[in-house]
């Protein structure tokens, strides 16, 4: 399980940094006592003021997304395989409860949200497949593996040295 969260972790960051986040600690071996249960847990800060709240409602939905799409690429399963997983764990029942709610103001028709959940989704596991950030996303889960906690500025060094 330990290796299938660092991925899920690496999305999120590959994600949000991508998207303009500055990253915080990740790891694949959180505290049990200090919230609900989970394998694992990456901190994301969007700089304030950097973005309209429609670019930030759209990042953050997108960045939620991110986690089990890269799940997904690391099992070989297809994108369509992906959004029928969503809600069959709880870690991904979370994220899409926060993507969901991250975009209801800007969809509050539902089948509008779905169909915009499902196009960011659909772009997410087109950009986390390419080579150039599969790679990025594979040495932070090599980091994460190793070391269980990977500081922010170690995950963005890591991100620049693969993508800048």
């Amino acid at each position: 399980m330990c290796e299938v969260s660092a991925y899920h972790e690496a999305g999120h960051a590959v994600a949000a940094w991508t998207l303009g986040a500055r990253l915080g600690r990740a790891t694949i071996a959180p505290d049990w006592d200090d919230g609900p249960d989970r394998f694992a847990e990456i901190e994301v800060r969007w700089p304030r003021g950097d973005f309209s709240d429609r670019e930030l409602c759209e990042r953050i939905a997108t960045t939620a997304l991110a986690g089990p799409i890269a799940e997904t690429i690391h099992r070989g399963e297809t994108f369509e395989i992906a959004l029928a997983w969503f809600g069959s764990s709880p870690e991904w029942t979370a994220d899409w409860a926060i993507a969901w709610n991250a975009v209801a103001s800007l969809f509050p028709d539902e089948s509008r949200r779905i169909a915009y959940l499902q196009q960011a989704a659909e772009q997410l596991f087109a950009m986390l497949n390419r080579d150039d950030m599969w790679a990025a996303l594979a040495a932070i889960v090599d980091h994460l593996v190793a070391h269980e906690t990977v500081e922010g500025e170690e995950i963005e060094e890591i991100l620049q040295q693969w993508l800048a």
